[in-house]
């Protein structure tokens, strides 16, 4: 059973102030992962985190990780974009990887001074056209180029294999591409790939820096170019069942340390900073969405239903993911039942867990859905006009703050307009 950095009567004091169902995130836990991911790659001088936004998308934990880590952040739209420079982070602290972009994210990528990633060649011309882009501009600046093996690299179940993925250049494109940016005007170069995410096997990701080293080896000497860094993307998973085995970061550290040391240095290439831009492995395993059983129901099955709903914690329904329910209080029971867990939804895949083994639930139990830190409120939405829950952060002296509070009808109705309504016609 999942170990959790609270307890029943803890749980009970914060939902006298934030009704269920809330998200809280442990503080204490997530800054100690940062600083192992930190010192796993403390052997690159120029190593850098770009904290993936879209997963946790909320300034008070991009803040946490920028001042305490100085990680930057990954950001793939307008929104992540002022999120960044809402926490300070601008420049090159910021890695701008999207894909079918608009002119106007371009252009506030630019004007932020941000890394900006292209996922298609077309994608170089369209965006120094948006921002009008003379010589001199460009030459300042730091381009990546995102680069898409196909069927030479597997995927995974979540991102797919990567030659049916809508992301990034194929090889032959990616020589075209930085070759453009130099007639362009570039000086400084980057390359970036992602292809696999929650992955728990350490190889994988070794062997994803081994294929960019290679591959900038190979573009370096074609177009007399040099890179600035490689970013090996996120895609470091989280062990969500409770037979999975965290991922070694350790062992992923050494393992690139050597590739690097045999391709980069053993080549007499120019040194590469390393950047990863993780977002799951950061937050995923120290956020908890907390309910309440509000009704069991016992027909063909037994069902627990909750107050939360996959508008909370979509990743079951939308994936068949696992996570973990813990039921504080009751962690030692020995009397146990099989239910579904279930939200409000009018929809039948509205599934925390089907058929699993819990302690026998009572209406007013509070209920713990581990590994939600991250894709879990990001993802969240309104169908039959749910409304998102707060957020909360569980500080390290034990006290605990608000971070995003819970919507409220008013911000549900906010959009629309009811006095533009047509009067009814009297009949």
């Amino acid at each position: 059973m999942r170990t959790l950095p609270f307890d029943k009567a803890k749980l009970e004091e914060i939902a006298t102030r934030w009704p269920t169902p809330f998200h809280i995130y442990d503080a204490k836990a997530i800054r100690a992962n940062a600083r192992r991911l930190k010192k796993a790659f403390a052997w690159n001088k120029g190593f850098r985190e770009y904290f993936a936004v879209k997963a946790t998308p909320n300034p008070h934990i991009m803040q946490l990780l920028r001042n305490g880590f100085d990680f930057g952040s990954d950001c793939s739209s307008m929104a992540e974009l002022v999120l960044a420079e809402k926490v300070g982070n601008v420049g090159e602290a910021i890695m701008f990887t999207s894909n079918d972009t608009p002119a106007e994210e371009f252009r506030k990528a630019w004007e932020l001074g941000a890394i900006i990633n292209f996922d298609d060649l077309t994608h170089i011309g369209y965006c120094l056209d948006a921002v009008g882009a003379d010589a001199a501009s460009v030459a300042s600046r730091l381009f990546c180029c995102r680069y898409n093996p196909g069927p030479l690299k597997g995927g995974n179940a979540i991102i797919g294999k990567p030659e049916e993925a809508k992301y990034g250049f194929t090889r032959d494109q990616l020589f075209d591409g930085y070759r453009r940016l130099k007639e362009a005007g570039a000086t400084r170069f980057g390359l970036h790939t992602m292809v696999a995410s929650n992955e728990l096997d350490p190889e994988y990701i070794i062997d994803t820096a081994k294929m960019l080293f290679d591959l900038v080896a190979d573009i370096s000497q074609q177009l007399e170019i040099s890179f600035d860094f490689v970013n090996i993307g996120g895609g470091i998973g989280i062990p969500y069942r409770p037979d999975q085995t965290a991922m070694d970061l350790e062992r992923v550290g050494k393992g690139i340390e050597a590739a690097y040391k045999e391709i980069v240095t053993g080549r007499g290439l120019p040194p590469l900073r390393l950047f990863m831009e993780c977002g799951r492995c950061i937050t995923g395993p120290y956020g908890y969405l907390v309910s309440r059983v509000r009704h069991i129901k016992n027909t063909y099955r037994m069902y627990a239903g909750l107050d939360a709903c996959m508008s909370n914690l979509m990743r079951p329904a939308l994936y068949g993911a696992y996570h973990e329910i813990v039921v504080p209080g009751k962690e030692t029971s020995g009397d146990t039942s099989v239910y579904d867990v279930t939200g409000s939804l009018c929809e039948n895949n509205d599934k925390f867990a089907i058929q699993r083994v819990l302690p026998v639930l009572e209406r007013g139990d509070l209920v713990v859905i581990c590994d939600a830190g991250a894709h879990g409120h990001a993802m969240g939405f309104q169908y039959n006009g749910k409304l998102r829950s707060a957020e909360l952060l569980l500080e390290e002296d034990g006290s605990v703050r608000e971070i995003r509070r819970a919507e409220t009808l008013d911000d549900y109705f906010a959009t629309l307009d009811f006095s533009s309504l047509p009067l009814s016609e009297k009949r």
